[in-house]
């Protein structure tokens, strides 16, 4: 089962056990992760799952569509080249230890 490293904005590390083919953002509410909201349950509608992927694992990831573009361009925190939607994150094992940093704002 891959693990996927979560910081919080205040620097605390939660390390999630998530099966394959589980968003980040599933596994996040699953564990309880403060900070990350996910107001539409994962129908990448809302960007209140937004996280920013740490290298090497952001240019690891699919691409994302145009609807998460388009989403990014509504989050509380600035968009950055490594924004991403952790409701399109799915996990699989080539993703094993992948680090992403939750925003302050969501």
């Amino acid at each position: 089962m891959p693990n996927i490293i979560c910081i919080t904005p205040d620097g605390q590390r939660t390390e999630l056990q998530v099966t394959e083919g589980t968003s980040v953002m599933q596994a996040a509410l699953a564990s309880g992760l403060p900070g990350l909201n996910a107001d539409c349950g994962g129908a990448c509608q809302c960007a209140t799952c937004h996280v920013y992927v740490e290298q090497p694992w952001a240019d690891q990831l699919a691409s994302m569509d145009e609807t998460e573009d388009a989403m990014l361009d509504c989050t509380g925190e600035p968009r950055q080249p490594n924004s991403r939607l952790s409701c399109q994150l799915m996990v699989t094992t080539a993703l094993n230890g992948m680090v992403v940093r939750l925003p302050a704002v969501q």
